[in-house]
């Protein structure tokens, strides 16, 4: 089976865009993992309508990208933070690889907007593709792609004739 000829319907990418592919979200979840919390932050720093931010919030909490915890200040109605959660987390690295591919491509500015940096030797952080023999920073030459054991035939897929190839 090649490529063109596998179902879409199941694909990873596909289906992670179903739920993170729109921009608020993305932007939503860029601020979640920089320690914002509150409804009113997140509005004021993305500079989206409530009603935006109110159903993206509700779509990533559903997905459980999000964990809404309740919180009340003294004279106040309750309100919810929203805390990332480790399947959340696992986005960390998407993110950083849009910043960097931003930086590299887009950014005028001569230095990061947001400087991220490993804490434990203050070396910039960056994404890298690796095997899981432990090969790093791989190029795309390098990558041999074909599908897989998940992968579906397309319905309707027209039938070759190889009688006279």
């Amino acid at each position: 089976m090649e490529w063109l000829e596998t179902s879409t319907e199941n694909c990873p990418v596909q289906l992670t865009l179903g739920v993170v592919g729109e921009k608020w979200t993305l932007l939503i979840l860029r601020d979640a993992f920089n320690g914002v919390r509150r409804f009113d932050d997140f509005r004021r720093h993305i500079g989206l309508s409530e009603a935006v931010l109110s159903d993206r919030l509700r779509k990533l909490t559903a997905a459980g990208i999000l964990r809404a915890t309740p919180y009340q200040q003294p004279g106040s109605r309750a309100r919810n933070e929203y805390r990332v959660t480790r399947k959340g987390w696992d986005l960390w690295p998407v993110l950083v690889a849009l910043k960097q591919w931003g930086e590299a491509h887009l950014g005028d500015e001569p230095s990061p907007v947001l400087d991220l940096r490993h804490e434990g030797c203050g070396a910039p952080i960056r994404v890298v593709a690796e095997c899981e023999q432990g090969h790093t920073a791989l190029t795309p030459g390098e990558a041999v792609a074909r599908p897989g054991p998940g992968a579906r035939m397309r319905a309707n897929q027209p039938t070759r004739d190889v009688r006279g190839a």
